[in-house]
């Protein structure tokens, strides 16, 4: 064998804890026997890797079965359980419009979920890091948590990211907004960076519709389509970051942009009141035209409205398009539609269904999300746990420092 193809000894103990975190979080109190059950690894080797986790804090071993009064013949089991509030990470999702953050205790539980407007569209980069740094502030407080229990920060942006974690695209947004920079000079918190849609797609297969699903596709179809896609359960980036990318879209009749279903919605519905067509759309939006919303042309196609339904046929028809463009490239399982749309678009679904097959052999399953337009946010929690995991035998939780401190 030549030097360097095996693996060394400390990667192979980070693997195997990553492994034990992952078979402890939420599994209450566990046994060695249980956790050798739940990973496939040796006795020595998971005693050995607990011993060094309740050691960095991440783990507390509880009073055997014979201590605590249950009497077992035989060695008593050593009892573990993963200490949930050992840290935190936060997930933020930056738009163009509004910053949202998570704070998540070491189970993945919500803490604090906040969310900021920016005062306009194309604020100065530093106000950006000024309304980031309030409601990272805000999220701790609500969250009850110190900063210094903080041991990973995802973001999610509207770029393609690279697995290195750098935006690719030259964006005039992202120039002069060094977000893992700011943050990091700030607070000394690791910053990892990522692409909105591929958050999506981790938040869903973790918490949504998608559990279980290993060949996926989760779309972003607000104002701007996105996708992210995992296959065989792995998150795809492509060479540079770009996996995922619609802008081939401009060159497929029917659809000749990356614009979203609440984009169009808004767009066709005031055609409909330009062309003087008798809609109850008028009264919705009290007459004026550029007071219409996608939700307001929802809201019409669902009471019947002739004029709203025609809308919501062109949709459906579009992203059928779409998905089965996506569908032909990537053959996923299932194509979730996500985002701040993702509750009036199960209206589109019957339709997109039927329409699908025509564009592609390979139709896909389709649905909507039930996370909200918080799913960015939470997919950044998932990938900070996922570093937090990855890295456990390297990060100190905050417990431990302070018992350090004081002793």
């Amino acid at each position: 064998m030549q030097a360097g193809t095996a693996p060394s000894t400390q990667l192979v103990r980070r693997v195997n804890a990553s492994a034990m975190l992952k078979a402890m979080r939420g599994a209450g109190i566990v046994t060695g026997t249980e956790l050798m059950a739940a990973t496939g690894l040796s006795r020595a080797t998971v005693i050995s890797i607990c011993d060094e986790l309740v050691r960095l804090g991440w783990l507390q071993e509880l009073e055997n079965q014979r201590g605590a009064g249950d009497y077992v013949k035989g060695r008593p089991a050593r009892r573990f359980a993963f200490d949930d509030s050992a840290a935190s990470v936060i997930g933020i999702d930056i738009g163009a419009n509004k910053i949202t953050a998570i704070v998540a205790d070491m189970a993945g539980t919500p803490l604090s979920q906040v969310t900021m407007p920016f005062r306009a569209y194309n604020v100065p980069a530093n106000e950006r890091a000024d309304v980031l740094d309030s409601i990272a502030a805000e999220a701790l407080e609500k969250a009850g948590v110190f900063a210094d229990s903080v041991l990973a920060v995802s973001v999610g942006v509207a770029a393609p990211v690279s697995r290195a974690g750098e935006v690719l695209r030259a964006q005039e947004f992202w120039k002069s907004f060094d977000v893992r920079k700011i943050v990091s000079e700030r607070h000394g918190w690791h910053v990892l960076l990522e692409n909105d849609a591929n958050l999506a797609a981790l938040a869903e297969r973790w918490q949504g519709s998608a559990q279980g699903v290993d060949n996926l596709v989760v779309m972003l179809a607000g104002d701007r389509l996105g996708s992210g896609i995992l296959e065989s359960g792995r998150l795809l980036h492509g060479q540079v970051g770009g996996f995922g990318e619609l802008g081939y879209l401009d060159n497929v009749d029917g659809v000749g942009d990356t614009y979203g279903i609440a984009h169009y919605a808004t767009l066709w519905g005031r055609e409909a009141l330009d062309s003087g067509a008798e809609t109850n759309l008028r009264a919705l939006c009290g007459g004026d035209p550029e007071a219409l919303t996608a939700e307001m042309v929802f809201r019409a196609a669902k009471e019947g409205d002739h004029a709203a339904r025609k809308v919501m046929d062109r949709m459906a028809h579009r992203m059928a398009r779409v998905i089965g463009s996506i569908s032909t490239l990537v053959n996923p399982e299932l194509v979730v539609i996500a985002g701040a749309v993702a509750a009036s678009a199960q209206a589109l679904i019957p339709a997109m269904e039927k329409q699908v097959r025509d564009f592609t052999f390979t139709p896909p399953r389709l649905a909507t999300s039930a996370l909200g337009d918080g799913i960015v946010s939470l997919g950044a929690i998932r990938h900070a746990l996922d570093y937090v995991e990855e890295n456990a035998l390297d990060l100190y939780p905050a417990s431990l420092s302070k018992q350090v401190a004081a002793g």
